[in-house]
């Protein structure tokens, strides 16, 4: 069943619409509703991110757990930032976009509930939590100045509702989105391909290993990054057998930074 997917600044009012959302499907369907978030997950916020591998370790978490809950039946909303930026802007996967490839591949719809509010807004609401709740003022400001705003006219991005402090949620809208529209369909790279594609297997080996022939990396951690790589890539096929080697690159690029 569908995805919901929060997003906006930090402090920007995401849980509190989350935790309206799952009310209103709770009272008008007979939908279990499950929130994963920062959350229901106890992260230290100030400490996550702080430093950019426990924030990357996070992302791949919540993703990894919204993957375990989405089914034919419940409805998940995902309550973090969800922002696309990391810290490492030409390294880092755009993390929306790897949303709408999941939920592509689980054949389900999904779409974005975009808290707006002012950087201003969301550092006084910071300010007003208890304050073990509160993120320090210099990881909220960091924080704002890398999220990206979301544009409807990315498929990643669609549909999406954007409501201020003010607004009340169209809950009618949302609840259309997500359990009267079609699953956008599988192209290609979302669908596995056959395993006894042997050019594409065959490929898949030689390339990776001749990337990490000219790596200069700890050949142990190299050779164990090699096999998480085909073992993904093996569920996740590309059409585009010349792309193998630049994905492999950046995937180490992404693991060893």
């Amino acid at each position: 069943m569908p995805l919901i997917v929060m997003c906006g600044f930090p402090s920007s009012g995401k849980t509190t619409r989350a935790n309206e959302i799952k009310e209103y499907f709770e009272k008008s369907t007979d939908k279990r509703v499950h929130v994963v978030g920062d959350a229901t997950m106890c992260v230290d916020k100030n400490t996550v991110y702080a430093e950019s591998q426990r924030e990357k370790n996070v992302r791949g978490s919540l993703k990894a757990e919204v993957e375990r809950k989405v089914n034919k039946e419940d409805i998940v909303i995902l309550d973090s930032l969800n922002y696309i930026k990391g810290n490492h802007a030409t390294l880092t996967p755009r993390y929306r976009y790897e949303l709408f490839c999941l939920i592509k591949h689980a054949q389900t719809p999904h779409c974005l509930v975009y808290c707006l509010t002012s950087a201003d807004v969301s550092s006084a609401w910071n300010s007003n939590r208890e304050p073990k709740e509160q993120y320090t003022q210099e990881i909220l400001d960091a924080l704002v100045l890398r999220f990206e705003a979301p544009d409807s006219r990315n498929r990643w991005d669609s549909p999406l509702f954007t409501v201020q402090k003010d607004d009340t949620l169209p809950f009618e809208d949302i609840s259309d989105a997500v359990l009267k529209r079609k699953a956008p369909p599988q192209n290609q790279s979302t669908l596995s391909q056959p395993l006894s594609s042997t050019n594409f297997l065959y490929e898949l080996d030689k390339v990776t290993q001749d990337v990490l022939m000219v790596r200069s990396f700890n050949m142990a951690e190299m050779r164990k990054l090699r096999r998480q790589f085909i073992s993904y890539t093996k569920l996740h096929p590309t059409e585009n057998i010349g792309h193998i080697s630049n994905m492999f690159v950046q995937y180490l690029n992404r693991s060893l930074n």
